[in-house]
């Protein structure tokens, strides 16, 4: 167990130029994996502006990332033929894999599959995607259904990062050995501190997709609340967030702070410095930024979809139905009203305990030693 191992991060979505916050939960299990492990990462993604191929790699302490930017392919065999190739053009540089840990099973579990196959290199898929949830999943074509059983069967393990996505993926007639393993939140930085007396200060951080996150309906509620909550501030986070403006100016609210994508240590700040943070989602799986809320002390306010609710212990905020406006508003103003009591440190250590780095790598830890001693 305490020998360092050489783990091959292969990942449908990563940071990138392109996307700077896709997949950033993937990268922080790879962090996280790097604490015990050395990590080689690798991700193939389009760059539209390009017309050749593109390969940057840049070492940082125990984590390898090899970004590899593709022109734009009109021909989806021809696109998959090529983010193929350039997949195995880095892996035949790369030395002394002991294990492949896929991201994301489609389509990268393509080239795990391969790597199985050709080079007995045995691989265990994380996986996050809500696509998989009722009824997203009725969109899964049949030819990527298959694929991603086949991917699935030869897994080693199958990592969901909620017990609701694993059921919902077996429900679906995906099968396969799976073992949860929940998204990670580092602690030293997400962690509480004082908050201003003087504001009471509402957050959403998200992607700003208003179809999943419903961004309309939170806009509605915090125009409600202004009236009721004298000293109230608004802090409205993610890219595109500006595309907002119109209804925002039409429902007149004020005191709302409309800020592009941030630094994640950033998101930090904002968080420790709320009074509460609101997901009001239509589905998700187990999103980030709860947990990292609940690292830094601040109580969430959360629709109960996907996953949410295996994580949320009683006082750390309130679960609610989707496009309950009505309930989302009374929910906020209990805890602007000091009904409900919050234990920053309490809330700070359980996320620590379940989600924290040495949790986490531990965790993984245990089940790249257990493939490779089978």
């Amino acid at each position: 167990m305490n020998k360092k191992l050489h783990i091959l991060f292969i990942s449908s979505w990563y940071p990138s130029r392109v996307f700077p916050s896709n997949g950033d939960f993937v990268q922080r299990h790879a962090e996280a994996v790097a604490s015990k492990h050395n990590v080689t990462v690798i991700h193939v993604v389009t760059d539209a502006n390009l017309k050749y191929p593109q390969y940057l790699s840049t070492k940082t302490n125990t984590i390898l990332t090899n970004l590899v930017y593709l022109p734009k392919y009109s021909n989806p065999a021809l696109k998959l033929f090529h983010f193929f190739k350039a997949y195995l053009s880095i892996i035949k540089k790369i030395k002394n894999v002991d294990l492949v840990h896929v991201n994301i099973t489609y389509p990268v579990g393509i080239v795990a599959l391969y790597l199985k196959w050709i080079y007995k290199k045995n691989y265990l898929i994380s996986e996050h995607w809500s696509g998989y949830l009722t009824p997203n999943n009725k969109s899964i074509g049949v030819f990527q259904k298959l694929i991603t059983k086949i991917i699935l069967k030869n897994a080693s393990f199958i990592c969901p990062v909620s017990n609701n996505l694993k059921t919902e993926m077996i429900n679906f007639g995906l099968k396969g050995n799976y073992f949860p393993v929940p998204n990670v939140v580092n602690t030293s930085f997400f962690k509480p501190s004082k908050i201003n007396l003087e504001k009471f200060i509402i957050t959403h951080i998200s992607g700003m997709d208003n179809s999943i996150k419903n961004i309309e309906g939170i806009l509605h509620v915090v125009s409600k609340l202004q009236s009721k909550i004298p000293n109230l501030e608004f802090n409205l986070i993610g890219e595109k967030s500006k595309k907002y403006t119109p209804l925002i100016k039409e429902l007149k609210i004020k005191n709302i702070n409309i800020i592009d994508f941030v630094p994640h240590n950033e998101v930090a700040n904002y968080l420790s410095k709320s009074n509460v943070f609101i997901l009001f989602s239509n589905y998700e799986n187990l999103p980030c930024v709860i947990l990292e809320s609940f690292a830094c002390g601040t109580p969430v306010i959360s629709t109960d979809v996907g996953g949410v609710k295996e994580y949320f212990p009683k006082n750390f905020g309130y679960l609610i139905k989707p496009k309950d406006e009505i309930n989302l508003e009374k929910s906020i103003l209990k805890i602007y009203n000091k009904e409900i009591n919050i234990d920053k440190s309490h809330m700070h250590n359980f996320a620590e305990k379940n989600f924290g780095i040495e949790t986490i790598s531990n965790t993984f830890s245990k089940l790249y030693f257990k493939i490779l001693n089978n």
